[in-house]
């Protein structure tokens, strides 16, 4: 059979990555395979459009992109073959999502793709991980996109920082979320009629802690939440309140104090390349909970993904906007370098598509209801600091012509590529959000925050409007460049390299939001 190499598929171990062998080749895995959409180029030129700020660029429903920009029933049908002569079993098919699941053993995987699975044992733990490029048929060379599940090493980390324990400053303090919401002005309503959908991978939230918290915040009824499965992952609490439970009810708990009102969907997936993009795009998809807003708090450092994972993302996240929904995504927690020790700039993925809205860092202080300052959010010694700075892999959205990073020398340099984040919210711990996880009161802060308080925050401005406002960037950025700027400049501190000026910035965006601009330029 003739093969061809699948484009953006080269996969490399990391450095402190130990090859332990093959691996065992009777062990069973699912694979989800991206199979080309219909119309491709007409998807992304509506959403060119949108990120212009071009009203011609109308929201699809989703019944309607399912039929005119999902995949080719005959493209699916072919993969279909090509699995079986394999032995692989089919398992799920989605037009719309153009995802198919193939199920099978190793072995059979490694015939089928030209593969070499291999166990690997790193710092992080142990994984099914692979080397070099995935191999497809000549048939099938353009058809399928990408083949994600092979390796199952974890792809992201959530973005949540606790308190220390010894706190480092003379004066730090908490607020509950709703009045984190009132400081920045969020308009009035509960969010009633939107749903929210929110991606974790992994951990879990018990309804005794949710309706705890909610009571003990004067929220009642406590918001509906629901628990969807992907992928075969569940809601499971691990009773860690700083593994991942912490960041699925710091997600739960924002969202469900700034929009109490909004039913509260949790997309629960494993930690893959596969099952993070399934989450995605099952949420972006769901006819049944219908977000109108998905919130995101875990990612990775850009370096860290294939081309062909970078590209599936994106796809998914211009599919969101041209539905009309609208993706918040944490910015991540480790300054300018995002945590690689190479000592150049790197921003976080999925953070840096220009189809989301990457959220970023600050240091809230307040006295009598009011804001009394806010600068970037940076603990130097701690190391937590709002992530940002400028995209290796994509170019610089129209939106964003024209700006420019300052680093922390001072030197203003035109944005080449994409910037990050594009706005900002309360994230140091030392300033944090009131929360309850696994039956303890804590406090947490982190990017992880701000994404799902601006989740919130749109939730309220759909519900007021009456229909959603989608894919947000080109507005708020229209509204800064017209003078009616939708959020609080924040013009002092740094993320590492780069530094806080007027206008947008590498380290807050537009900066923090003012709901009530937000809600006028939305």
């Amino acid at each position: 059979m003739a093969r061809r190499p699948l484009g953006g598929s080269d996969k490399r171990l990391g450095e402190q990555a130990r090859d332990l062998g093959p691996a065992d080749p009777g062990e069973r895995l699912d694979v989800s395979v991206l199979v080309r959409r219909r119309q491709s180029e007409q998807l992304r030129t509506r959403a060119e459009r949108l990120r212009r700020g071009d009203p011609s660029g109308d929201h699809m429903s989703r019944e309607e992109f399912g039929r005119q920009f999902g995949a080719d029933q005959a493209d699916m049908d072919a993969v279909a073959a090509f699995a079986q002569s394999f032995g692989l079993a089919v398992t799920a098919r989605d037009p719309a999502r153009r995802t198919m699941v193939l199920s099978g053993t190793v072995a059979q995987f490694n015939a089928a793709f030209g593969v070499d699975l291999r166990r690997v044992q790193d710092p992080q733990g142990s994984y099914r991980g692979r080397t070099g490029v995935i191999q497809v048929p000549e048939a099938l060379h353009g058809v399928v996109e990408a083949v994600l599940g092979l390796d199952n090493r974890p792809v992201a980390k959530p973005h949540f920082r606790s308190r220390p324990a010894v706190v480092a400053r003379a004066v730090a303090t908490s607020f509950p979320p709703a009045q984190i919401a009132a400081l920045y002005g969020f308009p009035s309503g509960t969010g009633a009629g939107e749903a929210v959908g929110i991606i974790e991978l992994g951990g879990g939230y018990t309804p005794q802690d949710l309706d705890t918290y909610f009571a003990n915040n004067g929220i009642s009824p406590p918001p509906s939440v629901t628990a969807v499965s992907v992928d075969g992952a569940v809601n499971q609490p691990s009773g860690d309140p700083n593994g991942p439970d912490g960041e699925v009810m710091l997600d739960i708990e924002v969202v469900g104090s700034v929009a109490p009102g909004a039913k509260i969907a949790v997309y629960f997936a494993p930690n893959t390349d596969a099952g993070f993009l399934d989450a995605i795009t099952t949420a972006v998809h769901d006819t049944v909970n219908k977000p109108s807003v998905v919130s995101i708090s875990w990612g990775g450092p850009e370096s860290s993904w294939t081309a062909q994972s970078l590209n599936s993302y994106d796809s998914a996240f211009q599919a969101a906007a041209v539905m009309g929904v609208t993706v918040t995504v944490a910015s991540g927690d480790n300054g300018s370098s995002d945590g690689v020790a190479d000592g150049a700039d790197h921003v976080d993925f999925p953070a840096s598509s220009p189809h989301v809205l990457a959220c970023g860092g600050t240091s809230l202080n307040a006295a009598g209801g009011v804001i009394t300052g806010e600068t970037v959010w940076n603990d130097g010694s701690s190391g937590g600091a709002g992530g940002g700075g400028v995209s290796a892999v994509f170019a610089t959205p129209s939106f964003q012509a024209g700006l420019s990073a300052t680093t922390a020398a001072g030197v203003a340099v035109a944005l080449a590529m994409r910037g990050v984040p594009d706005v900002a919210g309360d994230a140091d711990p030392q300033t944090g959000y009131d929360v309850r996880v696994d039956g303890s009161d804590t406090v947490f802060g982190g990017t992880s925050a701000v994404a799902p308080l601006w989740a919130g925050l749109i939730a309220l401005v759909n519900a007021a409007k009456g229909a959603p406002v989608g894919f947000v960037n080109a507005a708020l950025y229209a509204a800064a460049a017209k003078g009616a700027p939708p959020c609080n400049d924040i013009t002092q501190g740094n993320n590492g390299d780069f530094t806080a000026t007027a206008g947008w910035d590498a380290c807050t965006g537009l900066g923090s939001p003012n709901g009530a601009a937000v809600a006028s330029a939305l």
